[in-house]
């Protein structure tokens, strides 16, 4: 397997909530009532880059 150097293969809290421009409350909010899908790694919850990219991709459809 070859190392990623464009995009991690997932991201934590915290940088999704900087991504969106978003305080992590609201990110885990948003987790809390399913708006982003989760899973764990080592007992922390990551998001893959592909959820974050339909979370963004998603909030331009609505206002189209």
């Amino acid at each position: 397997m070859e190392p990623t150097t464009t995009r991690p293969r997932f991201y934590f809290v915290d940088e999704v909530a900087t991504e969106l421009r978003r305080s992590m409350a609201s990110v885990r909010w948003l987790i809390h009532t399913g708006a982003i899908k989760t899973g764990k790694i080592g007992g922390r919850v990551v998001i893959s880059p592909d959820e974050l990219d339909r979370i963004i991709d998603g909030a331009f459809e609505e206002t189209a």
